[in-house]
């Protein structure tokens, strides 16, 4: 079976798929402990390898280099793929998607902004003509072989939200996502206007869609949760607060208690990426 199949075949199934954003090898290696699936967003990965903000700074080159190294260590793991615009061009973005499959990605986010972009979770989003974006979703789709691709709209007004994606749920996409999406009760007219087609939310803390339980989303027919953030910004929490601590201590380290993280703790999940090289990928087992 394959890394797309896969995918597919869990959004497929009975239960509703989540998929926790990280943002480095390391957020990677902690989510494999907790989850079956992984987002590569955007947003973190912005933050992680340029110290920038999500607005349009990602190079499809360090994308597909991190998805790789993301493959090796990880060959159980589902990954999506945020490609943000496609880097711009259709051609780019067709490109991408052969070097992302090629190297084991399970699927990719495209979606109908124009530049400068913006996060789907901030005010200032600009989108294409739809027939641009759909004739950029449809070279996509017939570049991919098995790779599952979910059509993105960043719209905002209410008709243009139903208008796009009553359009994109007549497409070859996999599955759909309205971003920012602001209320339940537009989860649910989205569900309604598309039909069969797979629905996917996305959550963000701070964000502006609503926070709901795995549960209840399952209940509004949504079949895949993708959670952007929760890596970066417990991680952003966590050292700004261990660096106040160090600094009160006047640099002193804490102890190694119990359930706290020292240097054996952290070689033993370092480890575990090494022993999962050892064990045969999706697309190799039948």
């Amino acid at each position: 079976m394959k890394y797309g199949t896969a995918l597919r075949n869990d959004v497929a199934g009975e239960q509703i798929t989540p998929l926790i954003g990280v943002y480095d090898m390391f957020s990677a290696s902690v989510s494999a402990q907790h989850y079956s699936g992984m987002f590569i967003s955007g947003f973190g990965f912005a933050a992680s390898h340029y110290g920038l903000p999500d607005i349009g700074f990602i190079a499809w080159p360090d994308m597909v280099a991190f998805v790789q190294r993301l493959r090796l260590a990880f060959p159980q793991q589902h990954l999506l793929v945020d490609i943000d615009d496609g880097y711009v061009d259709p051609e780019v973005a067709c490109h991408v998607v052969e070097q992302l499959e090629m190297i084991g990605a399970s699927g990719v986010i495209l979606e109908d902004q124009q530049r400068p972009r913006r996060c789907g979770h901030v005010d200032g989003k600009r989108i294409l003509p739809l027939e641009d974006y759909l004739d950029k979703l449809d070279l996509v789709l017939s570049t991919r072989q098995d790779l599952l691709v979910v059509a993105r709209t960043d719209a905002t007004e209410e008709r243009e939200i139903l208008r796009r994606a009553e359009a994109l749920s007549e497409t070859a996409a996999d599955v759909l996502l309205v971003d920012g999406v602001r209320s339940v009760d537009w989860i649910a007219k989205v569900r309604k206007v598309i039909g069969d087609k797979p629905l996917l939310f996305n959550q963000i803390a701070g964000g502006k869609s609503p926070r709901l339980s795995l549960p209840e989303l399952q209940d509004l027919g949504v079949d895949v949760a993708i959670y952007s953030t929760p890596c970066l910004f417990a991680a952003q929490s966590a050292i700004d607060r261990a660096l106040t601590d160090l600094r009160v201590a006047d640099g002193r380290l804490p102890e190694v208690s119990a359930g706290s993280v020292g240097v054996a703790e952290s070689l033993a999940l370092l480890e575990r990426n090494i022993s999962r090289n050892h064990v045969r990928p999706v697309e190799m087992q039948t």
